[in-house]
């Protein structure tokens, strides 16, 4: 499948994930034409191994592979503190999938049967710094990953989460609320445990997405 901008390779070094290896070699070859660094493996283990390696700079992986799936190896690599950005390249239509994926920290999520063109279009949204979900998708995905949250943020918990949006760091955090950086932490960790995500741009993402920050759609439908 030819993709359009083959010509403009990018320093990007992607990681391909699939334990069927002629899908796997399929997404290479079709990558190859826009990306100069294109490795593949066939587990989550190996996604794991090549992420604590520091052999990839951004994930495209299947759900459902031998051994840990996409999404646990994931969740392996944020909690040994690696933001290494995940797309998710799955048979998996369900929205439930899709959301639980991006609950956990997906920055993508597409269905194999896409076109070409729309997986480069995807991995280029992620190497800007945004989310990418495969449009037929994307709305029942927002709202069961909306559904599936149960926030009650505290007063104190509800102003950091502002400090944080605003982009203040801990240690003025805690001043502005004369409380410990300690504290902070803690209070920030609780957020993002409510909120099912692993780290700061994550936790701003999801909150503006909940209506949970100041000029936010949901806040001003309230208002």
């Amino acid at each position: 499948m030819e993709v359009n901008g083959s010509s403009s390779y990018s320093p990007t070094r992607l990681l391909i994930a699939d334990d069927h290896r002629v899908v796997a070699q399929g997404v290479e070859r079709l990558l190859l034409e826009c990306f100069e660094h294109v490795e593949v493996v066939q587990s989550g283990e190996a996604i794991i191994d090549c992420v604590l390696a520091e052999r990839t700079d951004l994930v495209i992986a299947d759900i459902s592979m031998q051994g840990i799936s996409g999404i646990e190896a994931m969740r392996r690599v944020r909690q040994l503190g690696y933001d290494t950005p995940f797309i998710f390249l799955t048979m998996h239509g369900d929205c439930r999938v899709a959301a639980e994926a991006i609950r956990s920290g997906a920055s993508g999520y597409l269905l194999k049967s896409s076109a070409g063109e729309e997986l480069v279009r995807a991995i280029r949204e992620v190497q800007s710094g945004r989310s990418y979900v495969t449009p037929t998708l994307a709305g029942p995905t927002i709202f069961a990953s909306e559904q599936s949250v149960d926030c009650n943020l505290t007063e104190k918990q509800q102003r950091i989460l502002d400090y944080v949006a605003q982009g203040l760091r801990s240690k003025q955090i805690a001043y502005e609320l004369g409380i410990s950086v300690r504290t902070v932490e803690s209070h920030k960790y609780a957020i993002m445990q409510q909120l099912g995500v692993h780290g700061t741009v994550e936790l701003v993402r999801k909150a503006e997405q909940l209506g949970l920050l100041p000029g936010s759609p949901r806040q001003r439908s309230a208002a």
